[in-house]
């Protein structure tokens, strides 16, 4: 056996899949950040004032939400979002668009120096790709931070 033969009988399979069940006209739409607040803490799956979770909210070009993906769950004091993670989910769903959102244990909606970096990196992501980032919400169980709304995306 030749090497070339050996490299092609050694490549790995990728499998790429996305199920969806729902009817466009039953899904929910996204037309503020009060509503993707809403929608996401009736999906978030842990306490928003344990640990830190970060979520994906995927959308499609009618604004409606296609379904939700946890990213990471962190600890007290963060927790890992990496871009290319990110656009992974969002691309193998074929998502329009997509909100971001992690929660803050503590209870402080001010964002980080560290969430306002990531968030740049999102959106400079989201345009190279044309699959924008509509938002990037701060939970608490009270209430929520808007990147859009306070001009940040």
């Amino acid at each position: 056996m030749n090497s070339i033969d050996l490299f092609n009988n050694h490549l790995a399979e990728i499998k790429v899949s996305y199920s969806h069940n729902v009817p466009p006209s039953i899904m929910r739409k996204i037309s503020s950040s009060r509503d993707a607040y809403e929608a996401m803490l009736n999906a978030w799956e842990g306490d928003t004032d344990y640990v830190e979770y970060f979520y994906i909210m995927l959308l499609n070009r009618a604004n409606k939400i296609m379904g939700y993906y946890l990213l990471s769950k962190g600890g007290l004091s963060g927790t890992v979002a990496d871009p290319k993670c990110v656009f992974q989910v969002a691309l193998k769903c074929n998502a329009a668009s997509v909100i971001l959102a992690h929660n803050h244990p503590s209870g402080n909606l001010t964002p980080s120096d560290q969430d306002i970096k990531l968030t740049r990196k999102m959106k400079e992501c989201g345009n190279i790709l044309e699959l924008p980032v509509l938002d990037h919400l701060i939970i608490t169980s009270e209430s929520y931070y808007s990147f859009a709304d306070n001009g940040e995306i």
